[in-house]
């Protein structure tokens, strides 16, 4: 974790103060389902809460027990039974490790997906808010970066919404899939721990049971997790693109908000760059990075081997805290976005007439030219009106096979930009109802 992309909210949930607290509340919930099943007695039970609740444990002391011992739970247990005192010998009753790991991790993982759904709700607000502001705002559409038929700048971040819903969606799928304890022992047959126990625990926890562990929750849980951030991620990127482009000096139809003591270059004075929108790029591709290690953890050696502990050490704290730093900064981007309506219709303007060349296709189609003959025709004059010869209308209007099917005043009803713009309000119910 990088303090730079990080937010306390966030890198709370991976510390090692919380990380230890839900060990002790996995162990302390196991000894009272422990307790009620006359496996330990129920002042053991009670003792464990009463010195553990309220502790502080000793990270500097735990480190330095794993030192000696080499294993991070026996030295959290060693520790916690400095301070509970006789009655830690009642602690961790037929359990294996990878019970308090995976079940803490799954607890980890549901808190940061948590706040990454209030970041995407922030996110969704801030374009909807935009959408509507901007929903009869006309621009160009662009396809491969050229001037292809007019659309609107609410319509574009309307889009947007509707990608983001579809991640808020994911993710809340993906935590539901990863939201899971297991606590069942050695191997997962539950020969030491009863499986009322890993009920209770994670009913405590709230999470669901596993439906069948090895030693481990099966890790095709975590790589669906992973993947979705993935995704999120590169829809993050998308949107950053689309306003680095707009950025462009030759294209300005949006700009990042630029503070009044913000500076763009430290040789050039007149620079404002998109440093937001290409730092959610960067970050994107960390998230997605994260993904492929997650995926190759699937395949792990018969009911357990380690080799996926070092890899989540890393990608857990890192891939949801990168993911919630961006969702955070995106939401402010768009929620500041400086917009440029005055622009966006100049830089429609600059292709002139030649946008309405799908309609005039149509249009001769429909009045009895063959499709292929009304292409070459419309082509012909449009590549004249790029060459400066003349606007296409004029062209057109001047060609005796297009007025032998069309009238003046019909071909210049084809022109109308409004008529790209019909169903505008139809396309917005369908995404925000």
């Amino acid at each position: 974790m990088i303090p730079r992309y990080a937010r306390a909210e966030m890198t709370a949930i991976w510390s090692p103060e919380t990380r230890y607290r839900i060990w002790f509340e996995i162990e302390a919930h196991a000894a009272d389902a422990m307790a009620e099943l006359g496996v330990i007695p129920k002042d053991a039970a009670r003792v464990i809460w009463e010195k553990g609740r309220g502790a502080r444990f000793d990270i500097d002391r735990i480190d330095e027990i794993e030192r000696d011992v080499k294993h991070d739970v026996i030295a959290f247990l060693t520790h916690l039974a400095e301070i509970v005192g006789p009655e830690a010998r009642f602690v961790h009753q037929g359990m294996t490790s990878s019970d308090v790991l995976d079940t803490t991790f799954a607890v980890q993982l549901s808190r940061a997906a948590d706040l990454l759904v209030e970041d995407l709700d922030a996110l969704l607000a801030a374009l909807k808010r935009r959408a509507f502001e901007h929903k009869l705002t006309p621009m160009i559409g662009r396809s491969h970066g050229i001037h292809a038929e007019p659309t609107t700048f609410g319509l574009k971040l309307a889009g947007f919404y509707a990608e983001f819903q579809r991640a808020k969606q994911r993710l809340l799928a993906a935590r539901k899939e990863v939201a899971v304890a297991a606590v069942s022992g050695a191997v997962g047959t539950f020969a030491n721990v009863d499986p009322r126990v890993e009920t209770h625990v994670a009913r405590a926890m709230g999470l669901e049971r596993e439906t069948i562990s090895t030693q481990v929750i099966p890790r095709d849980r975590h790589a669906m997790f992973f993947a979705t951030l993935a995704v999120i991620a590169s829809s993050l990127e998308r949107l950053a693109t689309e306003i680095r482009h707009l950025q462009r000096t030759e294209v300005m139809e949006a700009e990042e908000f630029f503070a009044e003591k913000q500076k763009g270059s430290s040789a050039m004075p007149h620079k404002r760059n998109p440093v937001l929108s290409e730092n959610l790029c960067g970050l994107a591709r960390m998230v997605r990075a994260y993904a492929l290690p997650a995926l190759e953890d699937v395949a792990l050696w018969h009911e357990r081997d380690i080799s996926h502990s070092s890899v989540e050490r890393y990608i857990g704290p890192d891939a949801t805290v990168t993911l919630d730093f961006a969702l955070t900064r995106a939401a402010t981007l768009v929620e500041k976005l400086i917009v440029y309506p005055e622009r966006m219709r100049a830089n429609l303007m600059r292709s002139a007439d030649l946008v309405a060349s799908g309609r005039v296709l149509l249009a001769l189609t429909q009045h009895g030219m063959a499709r292929e003959d009304a292409y070459k025709l419309v082509q012909e004059n449009a590549m004249r009106s790029w060459q400066g010869e003349g606007n296409l209308l004029d062209l057109l209007n001047a060609n005796s096979k297009v007025t032998r099917l069309l009238k003046p005043a019909d071909l210049q009803v084809l022109f109308d930009l409004d008529y790209h713009f019909k169903n505008v309000d139809a396309i917005f119910s369908r995404v925000f109802t």
